[in-house]
């Protein structure tokens, strides 16, 4: 084979936060420029993340482990760290399980979070600055494309990202079964922490209009409502904008409620009844547990939503099961490709030598027959080529069928090779004599084609 296909990463599994931030690729680009000008690599794609590198590389015609070592020593050497530390933390995959764990990867059956989207949008992102810098051609282009078709047949077989997995996702799920659509609702933030944050960008993904934060800091306020195109107030004044909102998503550090029945009691008068949703994802709590006993009030603090995670991460582990056999059934089908891709070479010799012999003995041919119109040789130079070809037919497709079987590629393609002697080796006019043509006798070939016919039948 002359070449391999290698991925070597570390990630969150692997790997410490403070490994993956010594070994992270700050210069994504000049790191390929760099692996394609001082390592054994034809073609190559870097992907770095808060959470994993990972590197895709296709060796040039050298040994396995000399592309390996060249790779991490380079990668080593250019984050300044110690080979040593980056292989005690490091998976190494080549060929079908490297293919196999790029497609788990995209699937995010690998990620922190099972299901989630980011990884995918991160893969294509690294896949595109490649292609732009030249560095993935035609093995990485067409591991990364079927890459993202796996994904999105995994998605569209399977449900892994239906259900809700984070605490602020989880949230938005309850609110959009409470409202049926969350279309033209209004929401408020109390406290601008982080898991606010994330919830109030989830409810704007979802339909939600307008966005109150509502912060003792003003100036945080302010920085959030700028970055979710909301509207920044004082902690004091939430009371009074209350009514005007369907959802309260609250986290802040407050030891005490921060909203009491009695508030919310006011805020329904207004609102005439509209149901509301209060999210509690602060401890302590921010509100009042009496809201929950109020008509047309719906409250879910923390405990309930990891409930409701912890329910939805168990569907999701089965759902990964679907995914797992959409992943080996998609490597099965791009191991094939690849080994149409070795066979690729041979055909393209074997037409070549038809092509040879036919003008060769066309040649010949009308140096006896004398002179001819240009309209005869044409005709003439079309019979030979199209006999040629024409005969070459059934091996081909004899190939292709065979080189489809495990562990089968090489073999058949060597025997082709040597049949042919496509590779111009020099056999003695003795050869036949031993019965052996290279280190592939009579009886081998007598017993390929006894077995293939009894495949064919």
């Amino acid at each position: 084979m002359n070449r391999t296909i290698i991925l070597i990463g570390l990630n969150h599994r692997t790997a410490g936060v403070e490994v993956r931030e010594k070994f992270a690729l700050t210069d994504v680009e000049n790191f390929e420029k760099g692996l394609m000008a001082h390592c054994p690599v034809r073609e190559c794609m870097a992907l770095s993340t808060c959470n994993r590198v990972e590197i895709v590389a296709v060796s040039k015609r050298v040994p396995e482990r000399e592309a390996l070592d060249s790779i991490l020593q380079y990668w080593a050497g250019i984050c300044g760290g110690s080979a040593e530390l980056l292989v005690d933390n490091i998976y190494q995959y080549t060929d079908l399980e490297a293919v196999e764990h790029l497609f788990t990867v995209a699937c995010s059956l690998d990620s922190m979070v099972m299901g989630e989207p980011q990884i995918l949008g991160q893969l294509k992102d690294a896949y595109r600055t490649a292609v732009e810098r030249g560095t993935a051609k035609t093995i990485v282009n067409r591991l990364l494309h079927k890459s993202f078709s796996v994904a999105k047949r995994v998605r569209t077989e399977t449900a892994i990202a239906s259900s809700a997995v984070s605490i602020s996702f989880a949230a938005v799920e309850l609110a959009k079964k409470i409202f049926g659509a969350l279309d033209g609702t209004r929401a408020m933030l109390v406290g601008a922490g982080e898991m606010a944050e994330l919830a109030a960008t989830h409810l704007l993904q979802n339909g939600v209009q307008d966005i109150i934060i509502a912060n003792r800091t003003l100036s945080r306020a302010r920085e959030l409502s700028e970055s979710l195109g909301g509207e920044a107030i004082q902690i004091e004044n939430m009371a009074d904008r209350l009514h005007e909102v369907d959802i309260v998503i609250s986290s802040t550090g407050s030891p005490v409620a921060v909203i009491k029945a009695k508030d919310v009691k006011s805020v329904l008068k207004k609102r005439k009844n509209k149901p509301m949703f209060f999210i509690d994802i602060a401890v302590p709590r921010d509100i009042d547990p009496d809201v929950n006993n109020l008509d047309n009030i719906y409250l879910y603090d923390i405990d309930d939503l990891k409930e409701v995670v912890e329910d939805n991460m168990a569907q999701r582990q089965e759902e990964a099961t679907k995914a797992r056999m959409v992943v080996e059934s998609e490597t099965v089908t791009f191991g094939n490709w690849l080994k149409s891709l070795e066979l690729q070479p041979t055909i393209v010799d074997l037409v070549d030598r038809s092509e040879e012999i036919a003008f060769r003995e066309l040649t010949k041919t009308l140096k006896k027959i004398g002179p001819v119109d240009e309209k005869t040789r044409k005709a003439l130079e079309t019979l030979v080529l199209s006999v040629g070809r024409k005969s070459l037919h059934e091996p081909i497709c004899f190939l292709k069928r065979r080189t489809q079987e495990e562990g089968s590629a090489e073999r058949f393609i060597d025997l082709a090779r040597r049949m042919f002697n496509l590779d111009d080796e020099k056999v003695p006019d003795t050869a036949h004599l031993d019965r052996k043509v290279g280190t592939c006798t009579t009886e081998d070939i007598e017993q390929l084609i006894d077995a293939s016919k009894n495949k064919e039948q």
